[in-house]
């Protein structure tokens, strides 16, 4: 018997290999409580511009960093658009509000 462990291969997808397995899982609902957190994430993990590229300004990872694709994943669940996300970003308060979701 070998005693050689045996190299798992993974499927290309155009990223790193095992980035799927580090997502952060999604809420099966988004509650407000949820959303807010999400706010928090995409603000404190905003781009920042960087010599080497853009990063994330909280931990200074390539951007965007696991908790601003989270934040941002549960934001579009709760109906916001990418407009809507870049100006809460824009804006840099991790308190802030949520705007109205869109009826259309």
């Amino acid at each position: 018997m070998n005693s050689r462990s045996t190299a798992r291969s993974f499927p290309l997808t155009g990223e790193s290999a095992g980035v799927t397995l580090r997502e952060i899982p999604l809420p099966p609902y988004v509650t407000a409580e949820d959303a807010q957190f999400a706010v928090r994430a995409v603000v404190v993990h905003a781009p920042w511009r960087w010599s080497g590229g853009t990063v994330c300004r909280n931990d200074a990872s390539p951007h965007p960093c696991r908790l601003h694709r989270w934040g941002t994943r549960v934001l579009a669940l709760r109906g916001l658009h990418a407009a809507d996300i870049a100006a809460l970003i824009e804006r840099g308060d991790p308190a802030a509000p949520l705007p109205p979701r869109s009826t259309a």
